[in-house]
């Protein structure tokens, strides 16, 4: 297995164009790029809430059993560029009995 030539290249290009037609490619490359983005963002997204989470406060002697407070809902920001809004987040919760 070789290096690609740019004979090979072209090749594979004309393939491309002959089994997508010309006009599916433009919309095809739309897609890829918006999913690009959208992955990036989601990316860029788990990275700051694990850097956000900070531990929370121990708790109080003496104040027994408190509930924790319920956290708030979160949401997908679409992406830059992105015409659709963001989205709430519903995130499973353990359930199992044990």
């Amino acid at each position: 297995m070789g290096r690609l030539g740019p004979t090979e290249i072209i090749l594979i290009l004309v393939v491309i164009i002959l089994l997508f037609g010309a006009k599916k490619l433009p919309d095809m490359a739309r897609s890829l790029g918006k999913s690009a983005r959208i992955l990036k963002s989601e990316a860029k997204a788990m990275k700051s809430d694990d850097q956000q989470t900070v531990p929370a406060d121990p708790p109080q002697a003496g104040t027994g059993t408190a509930a924790a407070p319920e956290p708030a809902p979160r949401t997908i920001q679409a992406a830059p560029g992105d015409v659709t809004s963001a989205r709430p987040v519903t995130e499973p919760s353990d359930t199992t009995k044990r």
